[in-house]
């Protein structure tokens, strides 16, 4: 019986401890999975840290510039403010080394105003850099520099490494003006004592070594720098320890073979690798000449090359919250003309009461200067006679003794805050008769129950250059002035469209059709040629400017010298009084003909074609044709008569209408007294032109 009930037993013993060891044998494999899959997700996270290292981008401040960072290329960090005008760039798309990096990277459209990271790459020097107004910044144009750079947008290239700290070429790096290298390093050399000699102290001045510090040597006689340091109480110096052989024209550090610090207990530094400056007495360092280089100086944007005048409203009008912004927008309009003595150059005429010039255009010659001059203005107070400010500007500005250069379009642009006080045609008119391209920019203009105030309604209409919208800008608040920047720079610009450039004096190619008959004589001939230098003199003579020609004619016809010949008025001058009498008969129609074909056919398309015809009597053949075809290819026809001349054929010859175009004097000795005559009649003819 107990042989049955142990068998049972042991069966139910071997089932449990079976099922013992299956559940241990499922621990294992379950612990062994959870370390398997541990180990792969650790494995995991190693591998990402590894193929995902920080970079740490260092900061730059907005005035740091790309030739004092030593490296080629580089990642950085701009602060937000970068726009400002006083972080000068220089270029566009490539930027001179001399330009501040983040001011660049604003011009560029890299970065906007809020400031962020960029990549840095430097490029060679250009031999020229162009300025332009981009996303807030005005670059300035600048000949040649011997480094550039190029920046674009802060994501890093696979497989390149970028430093995380920047090296600068200077030893004043940021870390050392933050004061992390703050300790006094400064200490006393003296050369050794020679017999005869006074013994002469020389600065060994420690600072941070850069890793850029690296120079060829030159050596020195090492008998005569035996060097000493010195502390609050003098020490020798460790045994062993050698200056290294310098260049003192190009290297000027060098290191001690020892680390400093353990040398020497009482001068350890916060800062490891010291460099040692050896500085002579009156002895510049070449690193110093060259990381810190004169500002270059731009010469102005060529491509807007404008004598400019400003004509800004001082009147108690105005208030002086106003009259801050007028001042921001010319300031605003300085940076972005770029002056300089190659492109434009400006000057400010303030008026109230009475005008007054604030500065000339020989006064400041770059942006900066006349930007620092603005800035001290105050306004005059009284009226707004602007009437009176372009008669000023008119009789006073525009001289030769103010700056004016003369081959430069004169501009004045006009701001007015409401409307003038006086009256502005005539003298505008004036001011256009002398070549002054005149804009107006009317601020808050009057609204319709002021206008009843208003001295003269539709001035700025009467005033401007032409009618045709270019000349005029109406600005509804003074908030909104700065809107006008752009446009107003760039017609300004526009030396093809500034039309008041051309005046009665310098846009007219004048052709001179004289009677060389035998009836003249040798005597009047030589008074004829005096009437012909008197008007010759009264214009503007260049190859660009009014151009002279001459003809003589008796039975014949002979060109004297073309349009082509000569470009200068005492060139011009000593060809009339060349030109020799020939006698003859008088065929004065075959003359227009023939000055039709060898003078005005060459004439340039853009100048007004003018004939002036001298004659003392009647043709021998008919004169009506010739002149005919003269009025249809647009040659306006001047006819002077002396003594026999015909009246019938001077009118027929001469433009219409003829009492404006044809003139007679009773003997050749009278001829100088029509000269301010036919000079008034030329001009009034040319500035009677539409303004539209």
């Amino acid at each position: 019986m107990m042989m049955f009930l142990f068998l049972p037993l042991q069966g139910a013993i071997r089932i449990f401890m079976g099922i013992v060891v299956l559940t241990m044998k499922a621990s294992v494999i379950e612990m062994f999975l959870i370390f398997l899959v541990t180990g792969i997700h650790s494995n995991k996270e190693i591998t990402k840290k590894i193929k995902r290292p920080k970079i740490t981008v260092p900061q730059i401040n907005c005035d740091v510039k790309a030739g004092k960072i030593i490296n080629p290329e580089f990642m950085a960090k701009c602060p937000a403010g970068c726009q400002d005008p006083k972080y000068h760039v220089y270029g566009t798309d490539v930027y001179a080394s001399y330009s501040s990096v983040c001011g660049a990277a604003v011009h560029s459209g890299v970065l906007d105003n809020s400031g962020g990271k960029i990549l840095v790459r430097k490029v060679a020097g250009q031999p020229g850099y162009k300025g332009s107004y981009s996303n807030g910044v005005q670059s300035l144009s600048l000949p040649r520099w011997r480094e550039s750079f190029i920046v674009s947008e802060g994501k890093p290239k696979k497989g390149v490494t970028y430093p995380s700290a920047l090296t600068y070429s200077s030893s004043k790096s940021p870390a050392a003006k933050a004061g992390k290298c703050s300790r006094e390093t400064t200490k006393a050399y003296q050369k050794p004592s020679v017999p005869g000699t006074a013994t002469r102290p020389v600065t060994l001045t420690q600072t941070p070594m850069t890793t850029a510090a690296k120079a060829s040597h030159t050596t020195l006689p090492k008998a005569s720098l035996s060097v000493a340091f010195t502390t609050s109480s003098p020490r020798p110096q460790p045994t062993g320890h050698e200056p290294r052989e310098m260049d003192l024209w190009s290297a000027t550090t060098y290191t001690s073979s020892q680390n400093s610090s353990s040398a020497n207990p009482d001068t350890s530094y916060a800062c490891k690798s010291p460099k040692v400056l050896l500085l002579f007495p009156g002895f510049v360092p070449k690193e110093e000449l060259s990381t810190q280089p004169l500002e270059p100086v731009s010469q102005g944007d060529p491509s807007c090359r404008v004598d400019l005048s400003f004509v800004i409203d001082g009147s108690s009008s105005i208030g002086k919250r106003r009259f801050r912004i007028q001042k921001q927008f010319l300031v605003d309009i300085a940076q972005a003309l770029d002056i300089g003595p190659a492109g434009p150059l400006m000057g400010v005429v303030q008026y109230g009461d009475n005008p007054a010039t604030q500065f000339n255009l020989k006064t400041h010659m770059n942006s900066r200067d006349v930007k620092a001059a603005i800035e001290k203005m105050t306004p005059r107070g009284g009226l707004s006679n602007v009437g009176r400010a372009l008669s000023f500007v008119t009789k006073n500005f525009f001289s030769k003794a103010s700056g004016n250069r003369g081959g430069a379009p004169n501009v004045a642009v006009v701001m007015v805050d409401g409307w003038p006080t006086d009256k502005v045609e005539e003298a505008s008119r004036l001011a256009r008769e002398s070549g002054i391209n005149i804009f107006f920019i009317t601020i808050e203009s009057a609204i319709e129950k002021e206008k009843q105030y208003v001295t003269e309604p539709n001035f700025a209409n009467k005033a401007v250059c032409r009618t045709n919208g270019f000349y005029s800008l109406n600005v509804q608040s003074w908030f909104s002035l700065h809107k006008t920047l752009q446009p107003l720079v760039k017609r300004v610009c526009d030396s093809n469209r500034l039309a008041c450039s051309k005046t009665c004096f310098n846009s007219a190619d004048i052709g001179f059709v004289i009677d060389g008959s035998s009836s003249v004589g040798t005597s009047n001939f030589r008074t004829l040629l005096q009437f012909v230098a008197n008007v010759s003199k009264e214009f503007e003579i260049s190859d660009t400017d009014t151009r002279i020609g001459a003809v003589q004619y008796t039975y014949e016809q002979r060109l004297e010298f073309g349009f082509d010949q000569y470009s200068s008025k005492p060139d011009i001058l000593n060809a009339i009084k060349r030109v020799g009498y020939w006698s003859g008969g008088t065929s004065t129609g075959a003359a227009i003909n023939y000055a039709l074909e060898q003078l005005f056919k060459k004439s340039k398309p853009n100048k007004r074609k003018l004939m002036v015809l001298i004659t003392d009597g009647r043709s021998y053949d008919d004169v009506r044709i010739p002149a005919m075809a003269a009025h249809q290819k647009g040659v306006i026809t001047y006819a002077i008569g002396v003594a026999w001349a015909a009246q019938d054929e001077l009118e027929v010859i001469a433009t219409h209408p003829a009492r404006d175009h044809s003139f007679f004097v009773d003997e050749f000795d009278n001829l100088y007294k029509s000269v301010p005559r036919i000079i008034q009649n030329i001009c009034t003819e040319f500035n009677s032109q539409p303004r539209n």
